[in-house]
């Protein structure tokens, strides 16, 4: 298992890109998806660019409350559906299970939200996974 990042969504990018940099935090790459109207901007250290910060920027989105500016963490593992089995195993919830063989989502006790993401190239999709419905909120 490798960290990858945490997420935090963002109301305000300028004024958050302008917070991290003050910080020392540059940006190392952004995804911007017109049709989805957001963007991903991902920070790191300079010289520390394997642990980052991804900030989502919800273009339509004017504030945040209750906690859920805070997104995720995200791990890469080597077999998705083989550590998805194991959790579930030991009574982890699935919560977005991983249907396309890449992505899932599980929570933490106290409901942080955890991003499985499958190193490499996604695995075939496969049962019971192809066809497990959402559970609750991810």
């Amino acid at each position: 298992m490798k960290y990858l990042h945490t997420m935090i969504r963002v109301s305000d990018r300028q004024e958050t890109m302008r917070f991290f940099g003050l910080l020392g935090l540059r940006e190392v790459r952004r995804i911007d998806n017109e049709a989805g109207r957001f963007s991903l901007i991902f920070l790191a250290a300079p010289g520390d660019e394997a642990a980052q910060v991804e900030l989502t920027h919800n273009w339509d989105e004017t504030g945040y409350t209750g906690g859920r500016n805070f997104g995720h963490l995200a791990y890469a593992v080597e077999d998705i559906y083989e550590s998805c089995a194991r959790l579930a195993a030991g009574g982890v919830v699935i919560n977005r299970p991983p249907r396309d063989g890449k992505m899932a989502f599980v929570k933490s006790p106290d409901g942080i939200s955890v991003e499985l993401l499958q190193a490499g190239a996604a695995l075939a999709p496969a049962e019971p996974w192809a066809s497990a419905p959402n559970i609750g909120s991810w």
